[in-house]
């Protein structure tokens, strides 16, 4: 079987640890094919993810979000450029990571924060929490809790495109670990056979939960994990926004024309532990110093002022925007109502079902 997969920039990753410090992929784009506007517009976005999770992460500390939450931080580029790729109609499926992406696709920081606080103000009116984004309306359907659970649902999603004739496109978020797992196999390989329009895309952080990918993927150049099944796939630098904009929204277009699925890898930096409660001890200093190297709004930020685009007046009123957006979404969502315990139920199914079981826990087995 031939290898189709194409290298964007970069060699095999070396055998310790799977840091590519010294990497440049020759994606990269300049600031001056953009405007201005763009590229500020791109910076807020970043920001308001930032700051966004920043303040989830503090909330959660005061237990006014519950469960399992896991932040976005360090990968902020990657969100917005994979997010400006789409069209409104097109379909995004996500693992749990779900917050920026969330805003991204259209959610208005709000609604994702009520979300978060459980509140029925929320995308999932605070049935689903942090890890089950879910919203019809900008057809982002999930946020999923169970590592690779996405990947089938979004290749079922595509095939239904395919059998209606659209012209929408999917794209299937995920981290590295997942394509370790069976469903990853199972859905690339339907979706090779059925010629399926959807781009899976693998958010490379360099460590699944604790552990390198190096230890437990006998190829870590995981663009080249689509060879199998013919899928041709490229590697980006996900702390680049404008080349992970232009390298997602070429395989989309492929896709959406050729009818077939691509594969993207992002290689990004996880600032934080795998979720808000991990302390992150499986790294070293030099490993920490080189996610905070690698900050990607910092680095916009700079090229930005470099380029004469953010002048100081503009980022402070960037700022201040961003910081009374997440203040008032941290606000909205305090001041919200929790969803009705009479509510429990209704979402189990998407029509009536007879005989369906609405006992409380407390309630006793049988009627009396």
């Amino acid at each position: 079987m031939a290898d189709t997969a194409k290298a964007k920039g970069g060699g095999t990753a070396g055998s310790t640890g799977g840091r590519r410090r010294s990497r440049k992929d020759d994606t990269s784009s300049r600031l001056a094919d953009e405007t201005p506007e763009t590229l500020l517009d791109f910076y807020r976005q970043m920001l308001l993810i930032r700051r966004f999770e920043e303040r989830t992460g503090q909330a959660y500390t005061q237990a006014r979000i519950g469960g399992y939450c896991h932040l976005n931080l360090g990968e902020e580029a990657t969100v917005v450029g994979l997010m400006q790729a789409l069209r409104e109609s097109d379909y995004l499926f996500t693992n749990y990571r779900d917050h920026g992406y969330a805003i991204g696709k259209g959610m208005s920081a709000r609604e994702v924060m009520a979300e978060l606080y459980g509140r029925s103000t929320g995308v999932s009116k605070g049935w689903g929490g942090s890890m089950h984004m879910f919203d019809t309306k900008t057809r982002m359907l999930g946020g999923y809790g169970i590592v690779g659970g996405q990947l089938p649902l979004a290749t079922g999603a595509a095939l239904a495109v395919s059998y209606r004739g659209g012209d929408e496109v999917v794209m299937c978020q995920m981290g590295d670990g997942t394509t370790n797992i069976g469903a990853w196999h199972e859905s690339l390989n339907i979706a090779a056979l059925w010629n399926l329009p959807i781009v899976y895309v693998v958010i490379n952080n360099f460590t699944g939960m604790g552990t390198t990918v190096e230890r437990s993927s006998a190829e870590p150049d995981l663009y080249k994990r689509g060879s199998a099944f013919r899928i041709e796939g490229e590697r980006v630098d996900g702390r680049d926004v404008l080349a992970v904009r232009d390298a997602a929204t070429r395989l989309v277009e492929k896709a959406r024309s050729e009818q077939r699925p691509y594969l993207l890898e992002a290689t990004s930096y996880r600032l934080k532990g795998h979720s808000v409660v991990d302390p992150a001890k499986y790294r070293t200093q030099e490993q920490i110093e080189e996610a905070r190297a690698n900050d990607p709004v910092l680095a916009f930020e700079h090229r930005l002022e470099q380029a004469g685009i953010l002048t100081e007046d503009k980022k402070q009123e960037i700022a201040e925007s961003v910081r009374a957006e997440v203040a008032d979404a941290a606000d909205f969502a305090e001041n919200s109502p929790h969803p009705e315990v009479s509510t429990l139920f209704d979402y189990t199914y998407a029509t009536p079902v007879a005989n369906e079981s609405r006992r409380m826990p407390a309630d006793p087995v049988f009627a009396e």
